[in-house]
């Protein structure tokens, strides 16, 4: 009789191999464990920069703003990015900078360069072929240069003015190898340095806004209140002696959940919102024939014409309501117009 050959998966399925140490730390990988000890990691890299902060800092935004020129930002790999970001940053808060890749400047890019520029560094290892290239060349221009870097006992912390120490105890690998905590850290340091620079600058709202003309920063700084404001007949009031069937029409007919109530003499005494009539069905049957001095919250939420768009947002949020009414510095207590969460959501503030 002709045998028939064993089926291998069925024996493999009779006789399993034992599970290999790979094997089980794979089934109790959990994801969570994980990132939080990354997170860990590189929040204690953050941590451990604080101790690192002394003079060099100091020193380094008075370099900087003693600059005629522009910030010249490089770095390689993974640094490279975090200093393409801070040249980025630098431009955005008040410090003309830009980005220069190592290679490309060795090709031609050092034509971006001028007397009056000065450059930093980006190197974890301070020992990058190609940034090493650039010491030379920097050094004939006689340009001030400050290492950003994890070695200060490295090449390029041995060429540079001022050396930010952005050395970290390990990083976030399992191996140690890939750049994780030191980028983390690279990009922080900076960051603060962006920062105190703009803060040293005496940077103002207005001046960012100049800087983000365009995009959801440029519309939180440049939109005011009196851009969105409904004015005139579009401003929900009515007197405080009115009945509640005549604050109901007001409220409904102006499509924006809110009455104002004035005094004889304009001013506004209070608001009555959707809420509050819920509120006040609950304990006034007769509702309607109430008056709105009755029902009325005492205490309306305002905000001065002028103010930032975002600013609004802002009160609004802190006091879950959706409308304020406005009101121009020299009277305060008069309406001048309201402005609606919605109005805000349209503008693309929120």
């Amino acid at each position: 009789m002709k045998t028939v050959p064993a089926n291998p998966w069925v024996e493999k399925e009779k006789n399993p191999q034992p599970e290999t140490e790979a094997v089980r730390k794979i089934t109790r990988f959990d994801p969570v464990i994980s990132a939080r000890k990354v997170l860990k990691t590189e929040a204690e890299a953050i941590l451990k920069l604080i101790e690192h902060l002394d003079d060099s800092f100091r020193n380094a935004v008075n370099l900087i703003l003693a600059c005629e020129g522009k910030v010249v930002v490089t770095g390689l790999g993974k640094s490279g990015i975090i200093a393409h970001k801070f040249a980025s940053t630098l431009s955005s808060t008040g410090t003309p900078a830009v980005f220069l890749h190592p290679t490309e400047s060795i090709h031609g890019g050092l034509g971006i360069l001028s007397g009056r520029d000065m450059l930093v560094a980006l190197s974890n290892s301070g020992e990058t072929e190609e940034m090493l290239e650039l010491l030379p060349i920097i050094k004939r221009l006689g340009l001030k240069l400050i290492a950003i870097t994890g070695n200060s006992n490295s090449t390029l912390s041995q060429s540079a003015d001022i050396i930010l120490d952005a050395s970290v105890p390990n990083e976030a690998c399992p191996f140690g190898i890939s750049p994780t905590a030191s980028t983390t850290a690279a990009l922080a340091l900076s960051d603060a340095l962006a920062i105190a620079l703009m803060e040293r600058r005496g940077i103002s709202q207005e001046d960012l806004a100049l800087i983000h003309p365009g995009g959801i920063i440029g519309r939180r700084l440049l939109l005011r209140v009196e851009d969105l404001m409904h004015t005139g007949s579009e401003i929900p009031l009515a007197a405080a002696g009115l009945k509640m069937r005549d604050i109901l029409l007001v409220i409904t007919g102006k499509r924006l959940g809110v009455a104002g109530v004035t005094n004889t003499r304009g001013e506004l005494i209070g608001v009555i919102t959707d809420g509050d009539l819920r509120r006040a069905l609950e304990r006034y049957p007769d509702l309607l024939e109430r008056h709105a001095e009755e029902i009325m919250n005492r205490d309306p939420k305002k905000i001065e014409r002028q103010a930032l768009a975002a600013q609004a947002l802002h009160i609004m949020e802190q006091y879950s309501i959706t409308s304020l009414f406005v009101y121009e510095q020299e009277r305060m207590n008069t309406p001048v117009g309201i402005i609606h969460l919605h109005d805000l959501i349209r503008a693309g503030i929120l």
